[in-house]
């Protein structure tokens, strides 16, 4: 009794992944590829009661490469203050300074109770 094959003639046994210490090589060509290239996954959650649209979620993800984003022109992360560290930062440290000097003023011009 012959093996079973896949359509191209190669054996069945030859498309099952490898396990062991090469399917960790697998799995990082497969994310390398895939940062390279990037994947995009959408979908839209929505749920109703007798016919009433309740709620309506949408969900669009992009997986890519820092290098690969910038390319297609996504660069959000880089003007996002809640992310970007140094002048924002030091510009919230300046601004708290400054209100704690004009509280102490205020303060100063009343007895404290």
């Amino acid at each position: 009794m012959s093996e079973p094959t896949l359509p191209a003639g190669r054996p069945l046994t030859a498309a099952r992944p490898a396990t062991g210490s090469g399917g960790g090589a697998n799995l990082a060509d497969i994310l390398e590829r895939v940062l390279d290239k990037g994947i995009v996954i959408a979908g839209d959650i929505q749920v109703n009661l007798l016919d009433i649209e309740l709620l309506t979620i949408k969900v669009r993800l992009l997986v890519a490469s820092v290098d690969r984003a910038k390319e297609m022109g996504i660069d959000w992360w880089e003007h996002d203050p809640s992310l970007s560290s140094g002048s924002r930062r030091q510009d919230l440290v300046e601004e708290n300074t400054r209100l704690r000097e004009q509280l102490e003023l205020a303060r100063g011009g009343r007895s404290e109770q």
